[in-house]
């Protein structure tokens, strides 16, 4: 299959087809990575959310059907276009709180964690408004290729996280211009610092409390609700006041209370708890 072919296949496939593709491929992962699975099930296990209320067994299924489902839309947001992402944004609560972030004039800075589709968030702002996207390079090259090529649509605009990529980052905060950040991303050595992430300690950006003490920006966090099957996303924003995000435990905090409102979205298998053991 040539790679127009797969691109033609994969444009014609409405939501519903590509979410229950997603179910089957986060099935499929979960047979072949015996590793992550580890992961997963000592997360889960050490998360005392709402997931716990059912059996080990029956959350696992759910979480890797929806993290099976974040892979696959990820891809197809990616290689559609801009128009036909936004069909699927069903709603958007807590509109407001961008008006009143852009009369400020200080920036903005839009915290969205691995919870949901968070692909699609950067996509409806950027349709109507310039914002910087801080993004960590992936090793395959064509990822990377088809990952930033994707992400580039309307006014949206990627920094690596490099210097360099930090400097865009302030110069658009300072302009009174957003930016975006992954904040439950495994900070690299030297830019993070041990606190409590649901129980266990994570290596937590400093970057987030550091961009709020030099340029006051508005913080707003971002979840992209995935509904029912085929029925699109409901992108959830909420202000958060800087003070309360000023620390990596902070931060912390504050993301724990928007995975709590739906942990069956949230991609548990990912190791924020890395190299603790070994400290």
């Amino acid at each position: 299959m040539t790679k127009k072919t797969f691109y033609l296949i994969s444009y014609l496939l409405p939501l519903i087809i590509i979410q229950i593709l997603g179910a089957f491929v986060g099935i499929l992962f979960y047979l072949l990575k015996k590793n992550t699975n580890n992961i997963l099930i000592k997360n889960i296990r050490a998360s005392q959310t709402d997931i716990n209320n059912s059996t080990l067994a029956w959350a696992l299924i759910r979480n890797i059907c929806e993290s099976g489902k974040t892979i696959i839309e990820s891809i197809i947001i990616w290689i559609s276009s801009q128009e036909r992402v936004l069909t699927w944004v069903h709603s958007v609560e807590g509109e407001a709180e961008i008006l009143k972030a852009q009369k400020k004039n200080r920036g903005i800075i839009f915290l969205t964690p691995h919870l949901g589709c968070y692909e699609i968030a950067p996509i409806y702002y950027g349709a109507s408004f310039p914002i910087t996207l801080l993004y960590r390079p992936s090793r395959k090259k064509w990822l990377n290729d088809l990952m930033v090529a994707g992400r580039k649509k309307g006014l949206v605009r990627l920094a690596p996280t490099s210097r360099a990529g930090i400097k865009s980052i302030l110069l658009a905060l300072q302009k009174g211009e957003a930016v975006g950040i992954l904040p439950d991303q495994l900070a690299n050595k030297g830019e993070g610092e041990w606190a409590p992430f649901f129980n266990r300690p994570a290596l937590t950006m400093t970057l987030v409390g550091r961009l709020v003490k030099k340029t006051n920006a508005t913080i707003i966090m971002v979840f992209a609700e995935r509904m029912t099957f085929g029925r699109g996303f409901i992108i959830h924003l909420e202000t958060i006041e800087g003070n309360d995000i000023d620390t990596p435990g902070k931060l912390n905090f504050q993301l724990e209370k928007q995975i709590k409102r739906n942990p069956m979205q949230y991609l548990w298998n990912y190791d924020r708890h890395k190299g603790h053991e070994s400290q």
